[in-house]
């Protein structure tokens, strides 16, 4: 009859006790679920599991939420920060904003979107770090009627950002014919640009900005005082991708410049010019039914002195 050894019977009795032996041959007691160190959600891999798989789908609210819970949660939600392509902040007014704002200007390094439209709390001071830790990604900038910050804050943009595709400025009455030479002289990969509403930008300038900014598909020129039929006819010289444009509210163009721009623009899909008294059916209404018009036709029958007039174009 064969005997065990005192190790080997140990061995078999920790196994069917569902412990482990010990080097002195006791059993080692199993751990239970009761046991064991209590787990929590951020014992989960942060950055193969809950950054992009939960962080994605919060809100920057539920995101500041969920920094006040803890030591680990702020650490969480920093790192989450960090790895944001997106901030989308446009029309954001309250309270305390201007105090989240810097803790994203020093959080986020990877921004490739940033939206900030019509912040009014904006300023060169809480946008400049920003712009700082993401220059090297952004690509679309939105500023419109952000009216408490300065071409100071343009500058990283325009130097520093050469990816940018997007940026829009409406209504930025600080932008200045300066800023626009700077944009000429370090930015050529520009898609879409609005300067609605920008009164302090020459015609001049502008005649000098399109011929370099010729991969242009959208362009809104709303309420721009130095529009004019020149400024019209160089969009349509180098400006041959452009898809849609708006013109509302610019008063000194007329058919002329209209037919110059749309009779060079093959991809044209929407042109916007209402409350362009000079700008008539004449040269609308060839145009209806291959680009939408946001102005109602009038049923004009084109006449000689029509195709006279297009002919000398």
């Amino acid at each position: 009859m064969c005997t065990l050894h005192p190790e080997e019977e140990a061995h078999l009795m920790a196994m069917a006790s569902g412990g482990q032996p010990t080097r002195t041959g006791s059993p080692r007691p199993m751990v239970t679920a009761s046991s064991a160190a209590p787990r929590s959600l951020f014992d989960v891999c942060w950055d193969d599991v809950l950054i992009p798989q939960v962080a994605v789908y919060l809100s920057l609210k539920d995101l500041f939420n969920l920094r006040c819970c803890s030591r680990t949660a702020q650490r969480f939600v920093e790192a989450a920060l960090e790895k944001r392509q997106e901030l989308h902040l446009s029309g954001n007014n309250t309270q305390n904003i201007d105090v989240a704002f810097r803790v994203l200007a020093r959080c986020c390094q990877r921004l490739e979107v940033l939206h900030l439209a019509c912040c009014r709390w904006l300023t060169d001071e809480l946008l400049l770090p920003l712009l700082a830790n993401n220059k090297k990604r952004l690509w679309a900038v939105n500023l419109n009627e952000c009216i408490n910050i300065t071409a100071l804050s343009l500058q990283p943009i325009i130097v520093e950002c050469k990816e940018l595709r997007v940026l829009k400025l409406s209504k930025c009455q600080w932008l200045t014919t300066g800023a626009v030479d700077a944009l000429t002289l370090h930015q050529s990969k520009l898609v879409e640009f609005d300067i609605s509403y920008c009164g302090a930008i020459g015609e001049r300038c502008l005649i000098i900005f399109f011929r370099k900014l010729n991969k242009l598909t959208v362009l809104s020129l709303a309420n721009t005082p130095s529009v004019t039929d020149q400024v019209l006819i160089q969009i349509g010289n180098y400006c041959r991708e452009l898809e849609h444009i708006n013109l509302i509210g610019c008063a000194a163009i007329s058919d002329y410049g209209v037919h110059a721009l749309t009779s060079s623009c093959p991809l044209l899909q929407s042109l916007m010019v209402q409350r362009c008294p000079l700008v008539t059916e004449r040269v609308l209404a060839p145009l209806r039914g291959r680009v939408h018009i946001d102005r109602p036709g009038m049923g004009y029958m084109p006449t000689v002195q029509h195709h006279r007039l297009f002919l000398q174009v």
